[in-house]
């Protein structure tokens, strides 16, 4: 009887070729000299935290590490090492995940404070085989707060036989208690240009040929991402039976031809909204996703930004034939403000697409809007023209050409209106050459009212206002003013005053009313106080009503009468004017 051999499970790419030691690592040169120069001095810190973005390598880089430090070579006499030697028992246990000594743990399901006690408790004892005992935490931001706290004292006082290897995406939500007891490593995003090469070569051993283009696009949807950028490698050789082609790979990814990405923003941009709406269908039809579209289109328009500020960068090795010449020709003829209206515009019309029930009809309509848009004067080439005595003729409205009667989209400070030479405005298009543009500037809007009294007399009418009793009597009686502005007021104390009034009344006057008063004390003499300024201006008003005609013929037909109290007839009721009991003589009781 024969016995049917079964083949070995199917490993994936990112299982398959993952490192085993630090010369696998691509794009974290500076983070393996640092360990390597560690370990080769005996510096080994007690905690490693390992930062980065997904699929970079952390939780691959912890399990290097802990074997290079459990590493005994070959011979059972090697130490820590930074090329271990994947042959002694402590590398190949490691390597199969069935190591005593070497503890993972997932924090995103063990989160709690229990899971950190268990693991203290194990910290104390000794390694059964391994130089040191290495606990490596996965995702350790997701620790509760107790957890953390019961982690501290450990972390920062371990035994010198265990080490701690932190590995997490969110650094910022790990607390800076933490932090600062580890030795902290951040993972570089991984380039294009590496991903590229590292893609080639694995897709070289697994027999595959794949167009430079398509590994170029799979690195580049990685976003730097090694793990993402192979799993996408297996899918593409899957997909299409070991020959990748770019046509293949895009239609997968559900991305646009880069050539057909330069047509839509061509159209777009020249206003032909019509021939742009037939290459989105077009796209649509063959299974591109709307809103790839757009990041596509942002992408290029930021691209050819970049080529409008430093052209040179066109010449780079990992730019493409079509970036490098119809990305020359393009960014020559759209200017810098052209093109940052469109990132606007498009990055807008992006989150609308990725919110609205149909994201084709947001593209369209986002299409729509920047290509009506697309070829607007800048409100600094209105001015210019119209200071230069220029008219602005609008081009022929009708067709597919919408820059004929395209607002301004809000591009300016004020509201441009098409006009005719007689200055009447039209409601449609406007044609001709006594076409012009004139420019209405928005109403002004009306001055703030002044916020906050505006004399030394009114911050004592607030005081007293706002119940303030004791320093509006030192306001009165106390205090001499020596140089009043608004938001700030400089008095001299007199010797009755609270030593404390400049704080509490300027902390007062800004909080009552919103803006900064700062009330300082002054040597110089200053203004009498308002009780003496009233005390004053009363004598003035009995000396003015002592000398009129009228009252010096009372008092001389009244001898032994003085005057007792000086009213205004305009403020004050005028029977109230002069009465009995104002008016005391010597003759009568």
């Amino acid at each position: 009887m024969t016995e049917t051999v079964s083949s070995p499970p199917y490993r994936v790419l990112a299982r398959k070729y993952r490192p085993s030691d630090f010369a696998g690592l691509i794009g974290q040169e500076a983070m393996v000299r640092t360990l390597t120069n560690a370990i080769q001095s005996g510096r080994l810190a007690h905690a490693f935290v390992l930062t980065g973005v997904r699929g970079v390598g952390k939780t691959t880089t912890a399990r290097i590490i802990a074997r290079a430090l459990n590493c005994i070579g070959p011979d059972g006499t090697g130490g820590p090492t930074i090329a271990p030697c994947g042959q002694c028992d402590n590398c190949r246990a490691i390597a199969e995940d069935r190591h005593v000594d070497v503890m993972e743990m997932d924090a995103a399901s063990r989160t709690g404070v229990n899971d950190i006690r268990e693991l203290i408790e194990g910290v104390r004892y000794r390694p059964t085989s391994a130089r040191f005992k290495i606990y490596i935490i996965d995702e350790v931001h997701m620790l509760s707060t107790a957890a953390f706290n019961a982690l501290l004292k450990t972390l920062e006082e371990p035994p010198e036989h265990v080490k701690f290897i932190f590995a997490t995406t969110e650094i910022r939500k790990i607390p800076i208690t933490v932090l600062s007891r580890c030795q902290r490593f951040d993972l570089r995003r991984v380039e294009i240009d590496t991903l590229s090469a590292h893609f080639a070569a694995i897709a070289e051993k697994e027999s595959a040929r794949v167009a430079p283009a398509a590994l170029a696009m799979i690195a580049r949807a990685a976003d730097g991402s090694v793990r993402d950028g192979l799993s996408l490698l297996d899918q593409a050789i899957a997909h299409c039976g070991g020959d990748v082609t770019e046509e293949q790979v895009r239609d997968m990814l559900g991305l646009a031809d880069r050539a057909r990405v330069f047509d839509l923003l061509d159209a777009v941009m020249k206003g032909d909204i019509a021939n742009a709406l037939a290459q989105v269908a077009d796209q649509y039809n063959a299974g591109a996703d709307p809103v790839v579209i757009l990041q596509d289109m942002l992408e290029l328009t930021h691209w050819l930004t970049r080529l409008k500020v430093a052209p040179d960068q066109a010449d780079g090795a990992a730019v493409g034939e079509t970036e490098r010449v119809r990305g020359r020709e393009m960014a020559q003829g759209l200017s810098m403000a052209t093109l940052t209206r469109a990132w606007q515009m498009l990055l807008k019309g992006l989150n609308e697409a990725r919110s609205a029930p149909s994201p084709l009809q947001a593209t369209e309509m986002a299409l729509v809007r920047l290509a009506y848009a697309a070829e607007l004067p800048s409100p600094a080439e209105l001015i210019e023209s119209l200071r230069g005595g220029q008219n602005q003729p609008q081009p022929p409205g009708g067709g597919g050409n919408p820059r004929a009667t395209a607002p301004s989209g809000g591009d300016g400070g004020g509201y441009v209106h098409a006009v005719s030479q007689q200055g009447a405005p039209q409601g449609g298009p406007v044609h001709g050459p006594q076409a012009a543009l004139r420019i209405v500037p928005p109403p002004e809007p009306a001055p703030p009212p002044p916020s906050g009294p505006r004399s030394f007399e009114e911050v004592y009418k607030l005081c007293d206002e706002k119940r303030e009793a004791l320093i509006a009597t030192d306001l009165m009686a106390n205090v001499h003013l020596v140089k009043f502005e608004t938001g700030r007021i400089e008095i001299r104390l007199g010797p009755r005053a609270a030593q404390d009034l400049p704080n509490k009344l300027g902390r007062l006057l800004t909080e009552w009313t919103g803006m900064r008063w700062v009330v300082t004390v002054s040597s110089e003499p200053g203004e009498p106080t308002l009780m003496e300024q009233r005390l004053a201006a009363e004598q003035r008003r009995r000396e003015d009503a002592a000398n009129h005609p009228l009252v010096q013929a009372v008092l001389a037909a009244f001898p032994g009468a003085s005057i007792e109290k000086v009213l205004d007839l305009e403020t004050e009721e005028p029977a109230a004017a002069l009465t009995d009991a104002d008016v005391e003589t010597g003759d009568e009781e």
